[in-house]
């Protein structure tokens, strides 16, 4: 054997028992689950897992790392938390056909990754321009984890239309255009991309400095009789449809689920974002929950939401959070990319009673909850307002709160960093999503809003979660069911040889520390991104909860440090493809 991990409580991914075994790996493959003792040859690596949970690699459903992987193809800060599969290709958005330029703006606004370095870096490596040659191009890489991709419904279609002409109100491809992206998402699915995501939530944003900037992506101005044409294509071949409804409105999901349901006809699989509790709409996932079982169990569909099973916190550098799209006077704040030219944005008074009306209307539909009274101002040049938050600093000053944030935004710009809590605050509820039977787990936006965010270790929450409620005596989950909604279950819905560990599987593997699954999870941290100039994003570090990360047999990470090999040398990851 090349690897032995012995002594450890296996979990096979599918949701069944866990069983003490020793588990033998030889040229990437599992090749024996044994109760024995295995034996050793003179360079077979030994992993001592006594004490510990060796489960299937996780699987990350939802991740933009579609630019990064160029870069740090290592996607280190994922495979550190145990997670040896991810997804790009989400949310309408590729990098597998189109321009640089056109691919830089609609990607960096909206996913909150630097301009400069995404734009450069297409333009002097981007040599591929069919579906195709991006999976081939992809294969080259020195891939950390595997990767697999959704086909891009905006960058299609800006291929197939053109940018300009895919950004405009009332435009509609003409027949030959219809056959043209019919023909692209039939010759993505022969190559195994896994399906088409779109998007209709309008606050995702065009960026770049042409006449362009602003407009929503070229998906959300399609009909859903242009989807429904592709999507004829995914329930043929039993692939999936990926979306994000208007999350402000709530209403067109309604859309999804009628898309994904299988009466008269072949059911759709459909998944969307996302089953929360937000603060701004408190019960809204129950109702949502009830809705996908009638869908599911009475009308045929199959249908599913993505959760995540934390507590979805936001830092932001001034007003540059992508909630702030969800309104004009926000959006038009996001627009002006010089700091001078918005700060006279945000000190002007009509602009302020726009903002302010908008901010504050109980009856526009909202994403995020818009209370500055759930915010807290962490670093700021003016000292005195740290540490308290908005609504805390007007009552001091005697002073209406929305002038307070959009005076110190104007002042100090980015130098003035605050946090607050979006959604899944109360663990009764974030619990009950957890097991919710139509939830696929994990939406952790990897390789984007790199300053707003840090979902990478969403898998070991999870985790924390049950084992936390078993020690209180309110289980709500058992261990194992965990670990298969982490795994297994992603990788058999997906389509994907992924998530199961299995002779004769590929040896993705995690060695989980049960005793370091613990508060130091939640820890948040700054680290420069490899490659990128110095960028520094945010993370949670906890090395004590992974002993040992495997993918495909090789040691990717081990006590906490991550392989120098990962990402420089081939023979980790591969691009993997959908089955039938």
């Amino acid at each position: 054997m090349d690897v032995i991990i012995e002594n450890g409580l296996v979990f096979d991914g599918q949701g069944n028992a866990p069983r003490q075994r020793h588990v033998g790996i030889q040229g990437g493959t599992i090749a024996t689950l044994s109760e024995a003792p295995i034996p050793r040859a003179p360079h077979t690596r030994v992993i001592d897992a006594r004490g510990h949970w060796v489960t299937p690699g996780f699987i990350d459903l939802h991740t933009h790392y579609d630019a990064e992987v160029e870069l740090a193809p290592s996607l280190s800060e994922s495979v550190r938390h145990g997670v040896t599969t991810v997804v790009m290709g989400s949310c309408s958005l590729s990098l597998a056909v189109g321009t640089p330029e056109d691919l830089a703006d609609m990607f960096c606004r909206v996913e909150a990754i630097p301009y400069a370095t995404v734009r450069s870096l297409l333009e002097e490596r981007k040599t591929w321009d069919t579906l195709g040659g991006y999976l081939e191009h992809l294969g080259q890489l020195p891939l950390g984890p595997n990767v697999a991709s959704f086909l891009g419904h905006s960058a299609l279609r800006a291929h197939t239309l053109g940018l300009r002409r895919s950004l405009e109100p009332g435009v509609t491809p003409t027949k030959d255009e219809l056959r043209r992206l019919e023909s692209l998402v039939s010759e993505g699915l022969d190559l195994g991309y896994l399906g088409l995501s779109i998007m209709t939530l309008k606050w995702d944003k065009m960026g770049g400095d042409r006449d362009i900037r602003s407009r929503p992506l070229p998906s959300t101005y399609a009909r859903w009789s242009e989807y429904r044409r592709l999507t004829r294509l995914l329930r043929e071949r039993g692939r999936i449809f990926q979306g994000v409804p208007n999350i402000s409105t709530k209403v067109n999901v309604l859309l999804f689920l009628l898309e994904s349901m299988g009466l008269w006809r072949k059911t759709l699989k459909t998944t969307v974002i996302s089953m929360m509790d937000p603060r701004a709409s408190r019960g809204i996932h129950r109702l949502i929950g009830v809705l996908s079982q009638v869908a599911n169990r009475l009308f045929g569909a199959d249908f599913r939401w993505q959760a995540l099973p934390e507590v979805f916190d936001l830092w932001a550098d001034g007003i540059d959070l992508v909630v702030f799209e969800e309104f004009g006077a926000g959006a038009a704040a996001l627009h002006l990319q010089d700091a001078a030219k918005r700060a006279d944005l945000l000190n002007d008074t009509a602009y302020r009673t726009r903002f302010r009306g908008q901010w504050t209307n109980k009856f526009l539909p909202r994403a995020f909850h818009r209370d500055f009274n759930e915010s807290r101002i962490l670093l700021c040049p003016d000292a005195s307002v740290v540490g308290k938050s908005f609504a805390q600093v007007a009552k001091e000053q005697g002073r209406d709160a929305v002038d307070v944030f959009l005076d110190l935004v104007a002042r100090h710009g980015d130098a003035l960093r605050w946090y607050t809590v979006m959604a899944n605050d109360r663990l009764g509820e974030l619990e009950r999503i957890c097991k919710h039977p139509d939830v696929l787990m994990g939406f952790s936006d990897a390789g984007a809003h790199l300053r707003n965010m840090a979902h990478y270790n969403f898998p070991l929450r999870l985790l924390r979660l049950v084992r936390e409620a078993e020690k209180r005596g309110a289980p709500f989950m058992t261990v194992e069911r965990a670990v298969h909604r982490l795994t297994g279950e992603i990788g058999a819905w997906l389509g994907l040889d992924a998530g199961v560990v299995a002779e004769g599987r590929r040896a993705d593997l995690v060695v989980v520390n049960p005793e370091g699954l613990d508060e130091k999870l939640d820890e948040i941290a700054e680290a420069p991104m490899e490659n990128f100039g110095g960028f520094v994003r945010l993370v949670r570090r906890n090395d004590a909860a992974v002993k040992s990360v495997l993918i495909a047999g090789r040691e990717a990470v081990s006590e906490g440090a991550v392989s120098p090999a990962l990402g420089r040398e081939r023979g980790f990851g591969s691009v993997l493809r959908a089955q039938a």
